[in-house]
């Protein structure tokens, strides 16, 4: 078995007394799809903003690419991207100085290259020099997502990444991230409301319910150890457990 590009270990995280990640172990392997599933207040949004850097956890260890996040943050970060559809880019910039900036933040080469490369595979031709805050929400998406794949990242955590998107491009966008696997095995930690879209696109799965996982494994495996008909009655069933 491959060694995982992401190994997490007895994750915690406390805010005062309440426990938002209650000691969550999990590791993605490369080229490997694995949603994050739960309700809202599970603990997802938390284990994706450690898994950034961007909060502290209160206990338990982070290693991507072997490298521990704590002591090694810079270099694992180069590597990763995030992608939310509710996570907004700078307003005042168009789409095209937002992707201009990100890709210089990152040191990339052939900026002009890389832009105009990701616009098109992106389908943002006709909004590229369009102020972002006045795009639509799935335009804003698409820049979003435009974002997370323009440093073509080794690990992608992809947050509700086709909520706003009309059936056409999110299966476009669900097709073009299939195909990113395959070509550069590139590593995705993945959470959707859509349950149907889960099934499609994820190899396995983690269930958070309260900070904690709670089922683990392939949607069929789920859905057969819970006896339901389908994940989205999986789904239901944990959410409305006391």
């Amino acid at each position: 078995m491959s060694t995982p590009v992401l190994h997490v270990q007895h994750l915690v995280k406390r805010f005062g007394e309440f426990v938002a990640v209650n000691d969550i172990s999990f590791d993605i392997r490369p080229g490997e799809i694995l949603g994050l599933l739960g309700p809202n207040g599970a603990g997802k949004t938390t284990t994706i903003q450690m898994l950034l850097g961007l909060v502290t956890p209160t206990s338990g260890s982070i290693q991507m690419f072997g490298l521990n996040l704590e002591t090694h943050r810079e270099a694992i970060l180069q590597q990763v991207n995030f992608s939310s559809t509710y996570v907004s880019m700078p307003q005042a910039l168009t789409v095209e100085e937002n992707l201009w900036v990100i890709a210089r933040l990152y040191g990339l080469p052939q900026i002009q290259e890389r832009v105009n490369d990701i616009v098109k595979r992106f389908e943002m031709e006709e909004f590229r020099h369009k102020i972002t805050r006045k795009l639509s929400s799935g335009q804003s998406t698409r820049l979003g997502l435009a974002k997370a794949f323009l440093t073509e990242p080794k690990i992608l955590f992809l947050d509700e990444p086709t909520a706003s998107l009309d059936p056409d491009i999110a299966q476009k966008i669900r097709s073009f991230l299939k195909e990113e696997r395959r070509s550069s095995g590139l590593s995705v930690l993945y959470t959707s409301h859509n349950m149907h879209e889960m099934e499609e696109m994820t190899d396995r799965i983690i269930f958070l319910q309260r900070g904690k996982i709670v089922a683990e494994g392939t949607a069929q495996e789920i859905v057969a150890r819970f006896g339901q008909a389908d994940l989205e009655e999986v789904f239901v069933k944990l959410a409305r457990e006391k």
